[in-house]
């Protein structure tokens, strides 16, 4: 077996490399590194912060001084003095008896972010870890080996314990790793990448396992995402608009300025350039019908909340994925035990985030219902399909959305709220902030879908509402009518990828389609084309 390797001093995908010092890593440096292979290498900064701050642990060895975790036990075994001569297998042992995940494993791009993350956070200089053992992990990084690391098992105590040992026991040649798609041993591992195996001086086992890098990692490239998403249900919920011949007097400067919440600014002015001179929505700009539904009059100011609740997480991930999170940490003239490990900064702001997430889809899912249903749909066909009766066009899928929906309300249930003791109760408040992460992945991964069907049924809904074929049916006058120049250029790439229903077919197949439309950022290109960029 071979490992891929890129050209010397750039990524897969020709981005130069990212030099990393603990300091300024953007959560956009996460994605590059996480999803396209950008290479990382450490700054002469975090060189020069890695050697000073290893020379303090070397002489307090020196000195015999008591310090946990360097000649003392962990956790409940704090008091337990360690001898000189165990220095080295007291961090071996940190990493086997802590790799104890169970469950399924994580994904090689969120494994990548984690080894980034962990590298960064010993680069800043307050773990006291030789350079050696960093670069060991930028070269599995570099060389795409990725460790395979259970995801559950973290309570988001010293922050992600279990999981970084798993991480980590793939330095010195234990645990088990992916390369080329094959799980084989650390040992191997190491040796498909050239390397052997570290042997772990005073503290470097603690320093490897001891932080928040699991949870951050999670985090961060779960709000990248929901920020798109956010974007994107903009575009689809236009697209609901025209098709439903909404109104876009909702989305008035006059009314926005009033309460002026940055995420509403943004989503009604987004709305706005989406829907300009739309012939569709001109055309019964005087009608009778005084207001819209909430799930589209409301757009802004739901959609806009989620927005906030965005920006705010990633406020804290900016500051997170750059800080100090070892335990304990290394300054010039002392070494400290502290609490920068634990987790309650990002299992809140997690929280919140998978709440947010969960009300995209909730009003996603109304505008479905509203699309698909005849009593609500302003003149559109049941189920937006001909033949109704021997084809049962898009009602199911709205079922699908409804379960989807409903499960994200159990999975937005706060895990910051739970504490469970650990480690004979020295450990008697845990964040559980990887579990708040891991669910609010999910519920983003659930949105995804729900935001498909929206735009399978919202496209579809357009195609009749400007099909010739059904002039003749007694249906309103603005058929035939074009909507605006932006919304014709997502449903011709949706189109360009997903059938128009003239029978009922395996929609199942046509949701993931429009899931990949939505992920690839096919969608928001398009628009943009026309629009310029959106909030």
């Amino acid at each position: 077996m071979s490992t891929s390797k890129p050209a010397p001093g750039t990524s897969e995908k020709g981005q130069d490399a990212l030099f990393i010092d603990g300091h300024s890593l953007l959560l956009e440096d996460i994605e590059t590194v996480a999803r396209d292979g950008r290479l990382v290498e450490l700054s002469d900064l975090a060189r020069k912060q890695l050697s000073d701050s290893r020379a303090v642990i070397d002489r307090l060895l020196i000195e015999r001084k008591v310090v946990y975790g360097v000649t003392t036990g962990f956790g409940k075994f704090k008091d337990v003095y360690i001898n000189p001569e165990d220095t080295l297998k007291l961090q071996r042992n940190l990493l086997l008896s802590h790799a104890v995940g169970v469950g399924p494993v994580f994904d090689d791009r969120t494994v990548r972010a984690i080894m980034l993350l962990r590298a960064n956070a010993l680069a800043k200089g307050f773990s006291g870890i030789r350079e050696a053992v960093v670069q060991q992990l930028l070269s599995l990084l570099n060389r795409q080996i990725h460790p395979v690391v259970p995801q559950q098992g973290s309570v988001g105590a010293s922050g992600d314990l279990a999981p970084l040992a798993h991480l980590s026991l793939v330095l010195i040649g234990e645990g088990q790793a992916k390369v080329n798609e094959q799980i084989v041993s650390g040992r191997e591992a190491l040796q498909l990448a050239g390397l052997t195996p570290i042997v772990l001086q005073a503290k470097e086992g603690l320093a490897l396992t001891n932080g928040t890098q699991v949870m951050s990692a999670i985090g961060s490239l779960v709000v990248l995402e929901a920020e798109r998403l956010a974007k994107t249900a903009d575009i689809i919920a236009a697209i609901s608009l025209e098709a439903q011949l909404g109104s876009v007097r909702a989305f008035s400067e006059l009314i926005h300025n009033t309460r002026p919440h940055p995420g509403q600014l943004k989503s009604a002015s987004n709305l706005r350039k989406l829907l300009q001179e739309s012939e569709l929505i001109n055309s019964h700009i005087d009608c009778q019908m005084v207001q819209d539904a909430y799930s589209i009059r409301c757009i802004p100011q739901v959609h806009g909340a989620s927005r906030q609740a965005f920006a705010h997480a990633r406020e804290v991930l900016e500051i997170e994925v750059n800080a100090a999170t070892d335990n304990p940490l290394v300054f010039p003239d002392d070494i400290i035990s502290g609490g920068n490990f634990h987790g309650q900064p990002l299992a809140l702001v997690m929280d919140y985030v998978a709440i947010a997430l969960s009300e995209l889809g909730n009003i996603s899912e109304r505008r479905i219902e509203r699309l698909v249903n005849p009593a609500l749909s302003n003149g559109l066909p049941a189920f937006l399909t001909k033949n109704g009766g021997l084809n049962s066009g898009f009602m199911v899928v709205q079922y699908t959305a409804a379960a989807l929906v409903s499960e994200n309300k159990s999975l937005a249930h706060p895990a910051s709220i739970d504490s469970i003791p650990t480690s004979a109760n020295q450990e008697d408040h845990v964040s559980m902030g990887t579990i708040a992460c891991r669910k609010a992945q999910m519920i983003l991964k659930n949105l995804r879908k729900i935001l498909a069907i929206e735009l399978m049924c919202a496209t579809q809904g357009l195609d009749l509402r400007t099909a010739a074929s059904f002039s003749n049916q007694g249906l309103p006058t603005t058929y035939q009518l074009k909507p605006s120049q932006s919304i014709s250029a997502a449903h011709t790439v949706t189109r360009s990828h997903l059938l128009h229903l003239d029978e009922d077919r395996q929609l199942h197949l046509d949701i993931k389609i429009a899931e990949t439309i939505i992920e690839s950022g096919q969608l928001i290109a398009a628009v943009e084309k026309i629009t310029g960029q959106l909030d």
